[in-house]
């Protein structure tokens, strides 16, 4: 995927080696919706200010929408607006990539609706090409300006991992989160076990960092796009008791 796109949310006829990109929208309206020169004002309005972010202006964005959430703040939204708009269109400010531990609703942690957030959730918040894949369709396809790899307190994947559980396709998962452990042993001093949160928790901030070098490394695309400062690839933790959310 190289070079300028248009939307996903129009035709998209993107070609790399040769061959036309899988990505086509063939979506349509809403049922009984016909798209309205208001709905087209909104779209170029929304794909300005998307255009217009830089990755540190959404960092910042995400940094005060996370201290209202953990802070008690309450938004009342138009959701029956807002779903009637993204059936049309889409431009998200940033795309995180989470575990699927049930207590981070990510759209909710970072105060956002719909249609503001790309959310890949995988168990360990690790990287594979899947993942990657995800990324670069939130980037480069759909002009999101951040990556956050969002890890958290107590993750169940990583105490897993210490404790070397087997079962059945959940052992391979984990084989994904061993690197994080070996390099969190080089330097932690204390138990190295998963009853010991200071030991998970090390854990977790070395495999949110891993995850960040493997996008790097992985993803000559996001590689590129974070060089030329279009994208900010950076990682995070949610902390469990609060709400808040501390950047790396």
């Amino acid at each position: 995927m190289n070079g300028k796109t248009d939307h996903p949310d129009r035709i998209l006829s993107e070609t790399r080696n040769g061959d036309s990109c899988p990505f086509e929208d063939r979506s349509e309206p809403a049922h009984g919706h016909v798209s309205s020169p208001a709905d087209r004002d909104n779209e170029a309005l929304a794909s300005e200010e998307q255009a217009k972010l830089t990755p540190g202006t959404v960092v910042e964005i995400l940094k005060q929408s996370n201290r209202d959430f953990a802070g008690g703040a309450l938004t009342v939204r138009n959701n029956t607006k807002r779903i009637r708009e993204a059936a049309l269109w889409q431009y998200p400010k940033a795309v995180i990539l989470s575990c699927i531990d049930s207590r981070i609703p990510v759209e909710d942690v970072f105060h956002r609706g719909i249609g503001e957030l790309f959310v890949v959730r995988i168990a360990g918040n690790y990287v594979n090409a899947d993942v990657l894949g995800c990324l670069e369709f939130a980037c480069k396809v759909s002009g999101a300006k951040l990556i956050v790899v969002l890890g958290h307190e107590h993750c169940g994947a990583i105490k897993s991992v210490i404790d070397h559980v087997q079962l059945g396709h959940v052992t391979a998962m984990l084989s994904n989160l061993q690197p994080a452990v070996a390099r969190a042993n080089e330097t932690f001093r204390g138990e190295k076990n998963a009853s010991n949160p200071e030991y998970v928790k090390e854990v977790c901030i070395r495999n949110i960092q891993h995850a960040v070098r493997g996008i790097r490394s992985g993803s000559d695309i996001l590689k590129k796009m974070e060089d030329k400062g279009e994208i900010g690839i950076v990682g995070a933790i949610y902390h469990m008791k609060t709400g808040a959310v501390t950047f790396l």
